[in-house]
């Protein structure tokens, strides 16, 4: 769970860094637009979940400054009985801005979220899929242990916190988890991590799932690759949450039993309802308006 404070360069970042002089690099951006959203992979991930129908649960840890999110959570119907209070500390705290081509620069301050691994998987009853998203190092590491001993399937989405492991590491959890998310640039960070290709790493998991932002995605799955087409945003407005939007879409293919080129489909559909919206919890759909627009979209129906 995280507070974003996204801002907006109205220029292209690579007019103003230069490689050359990247080694002292002292850059400055102004950014006239700015706004704060509410945000985190969990926050965001739910939201959309919550939105196609599903009942999601959220396990986190947040400081003293979110009474505002809390009465989100409760006024959209989220459960946050595992959402828990970590006293003298800030909720999670992201400083964005992007620039003319969509491209991002981050600041992060993870307050509360270092104390993620206070919170058991066990602690939650009835839980049928989970994913371990960005959180502290250690809850990661214990949270995805935990999915795997009580027998729940995950997703691993490494995402931003994927540098804090090792090669052994990142393997030590595609051993424990039935699925691997991540984007390109992630990826290629992956292969190089743990000296493996795609398709190596495809055959430890159910599936290994490649977002291509604007190409779609690509999908490894039973020895298949499954290249997905990017569904047709009415708008491109803001990338922010797009990939947590696509994993709630992800999962509900999963829970539904639909096949990989369907999931696949129905995630990258998600991304493009989100981009048109500002933040990762403007977007505004139901399950009957999304099947509606697969159904133009990809020519079938769910």
């Amino acid at each position: 769970m995280a507070f974003d404070t996204i801002m907006v360069f109205h220029d292209q970042f690579k007019n103003h860094i230069l490689p050359e002089q990247i080694h002292i690099l002292n850059v400055a951006f102004l950014v006239p637009d700015m706004r704060r959203e509410y945000g985190g992979c969990a926050g965001n991930i739910a939201y959309s979940l919550k939105l196609l129908g599903g009942e999601p649960v959220i396990m986190a840890t947040v400081g003293d400054d979110f009474a505002p999110y809390a009465a989100r959570l409760l006024a959209l119907g989220i459960d946050a009985a595992h959402i828990l209070h970590v006293a003298d500390t800030f909720t999670a705290q992201a400083f964005i801005t992007t620039d003319l081509d969509d491209n991002q620069i981050t600041a992060f301050h993870p307050g509360a979220m270092n104390f993620s691994h206070q919170n058991r998987v066990d602690a939650a009853s009835g839980i049928k899929l989970g994913i371990v998203s960005p959180e502290g190092r250690e809850g990661m590491i214990e949270h995805a242990r935990q999915f795997h001993e009580a027998g729940i399937p995950f997703i691993f989405d490494p995402g931003q916190g994927l540098p804090m492991f090792n090669g052994s590491e990142l393997l030590e959890f595609l051993g424990q988890a039935d699925y691997l998310t991540c984007n390109d640039y992630e990826a290629k960070l992956l292969q190089e991590r743990t000296g493996q290709t795609l398709e190596m790493l495809a055959r430890q998991v159910r599936a290994l799932v490649v977002t291509l932002g604007g190409e779609g995605s690509r999908i490894y799955a039973d020895g298949q690759v499954h290249d997905i087409p990017a569904a047709v945003a009415s708008e491109v407005v803001d990338p922010t949450g797009c990939g947590d939007a696509y994993r709630a879409g992800l999962m509900t293919g999963l829970h539904k039993g639909l096949d990989w080129p369907t999931c696949g489909r129905l995630a990258g559909l998600l991304g493009a309802i989100k981009i048109a919206q500002r933040g990762g919890q403007n977007h505004r759909c139901t399950w009957d308006e999304v099947a509606d627009r697969f159904k133009v979209e990809y020519g079938y129906s769910l």
